[in-house]
């Protein structure tokens, strides 16, 4: 689906068959302005969304645009300012805020971690912990906050985790059956690996065939010994339990990545307003 697919859909979801509120107490022909008001510090995240939805909404509103995705705001700044009829601009203004609220908390709290691995080569990535129906414009905001993203969905990656291995018969068998797989479908898809213990890993480097290795849950002192047995073959991601107060300590072990679900399900938005003026 494109975004402005979703933004359509966003659109229906919240007007149904009018916004009766305007169109009862506002007249047809009134012309306003409105600003995007700054209430909490933090990265700002979904001023392009915000254009495409007042767009959407309404082709002939304007938009001036202050403060662009990723820049720092604070209290009192104004990102935007948005003029034209006034019906279309109460019409816009939840979707408006809640996806720039979300987004902006998404990037703020991203943002916060990604400093936390300042002067190391480790890069954070996302998860598809997403909200349904809104991932595209959540990984949208981990990438403006300054992570990586990781695969979007089920279908740009195989990622065989533990419940894959424990159906497919192990660990061979769910690598074996992925490369056959892709053989016989003729697609080019990378195949990563969950490893819940150093035992499996050596299992892992035996057998092969795989792009990166997904290391679950493992102690600082497991990491360290898991990225020596790997030595650079593969790239290695640390998951699992990862929190602020140890983000910086995964990332000494020598791990590429670090995989965090709580870039996008563990944040707070961030507390913007649409203002008439």
């Amino acid at each position: 689906m494109d975004i402005r697919d979703y933004i359509r859909l966003a659109l229906a979801e919240d007007v149904g068959d009018g916004d009766h509120t305007s169109l009862s107490t506002i007249p047809r022909d009134a012309e306003r302005r409105a600003r995007l008001l700054v209430k909490e510090d933090g990265i700002v995240a979904g001023v392009e969304v915000a254009k495409i939805i007042f767009e959407e909404v309404d082709p002939l509103l304007e938009v001036e645009v202050f403060i662009n995705d990723g820049q720092a705001i604070k209290k009192g700044d104004i990102v935007l300012h948005v003029s034209g009829d006034a019906q279309s601009i109460l019409k816009a203004e939840r979707l408006v805020l809640n996806t720039m609220q979300r987004m902006s908390g998404i990037a703020t709290y991203t943002h916060s971690l990604v400093r936390l691995l300042d002067g190391l080569p480790t890069k954070l990535l996302d998860t598809r912990k997403t909200t349904p129906n809104f991932r595209v414009f959540e990984k949208m905001a981990v990438k403006i906050g300054g992570a990586v993203n990781h695969r979007y969905a089920l279908y740009d990656m195989i990622l065989i985790k533990d419940n894959h291995v424990d159906y497919a018969g192990g660990i061979e068998a769910a690598i074996n059956q992925a490369n056959a797989y892709l053989q016989r479908t003729g697609r080019q898809l990378q195949i990563e690996i969950e490893v819940r213990n150093l035992a499996e890993l050596e299992q892992v480097l035996q057998i092969g065939h795989v792009q990166r290795i997904m290391l679950d849950n493992f102690s600082l002192d497991d990491l360290r010994t898991a990225v020596q047995r790997v030595a650079g073959k593969y790239p290695t991601e640390a998951s699992g339990g990862i929190r602020e107060e140890t983000l910086r300590a995964v990332a000494e072990t020598g791990v590429d990545y670090i995989s965090c679900g709580a870039l996008t399900h563990q944040i707070k938005s961030l507390d913007l307003s649409l203002k008439a003026y």
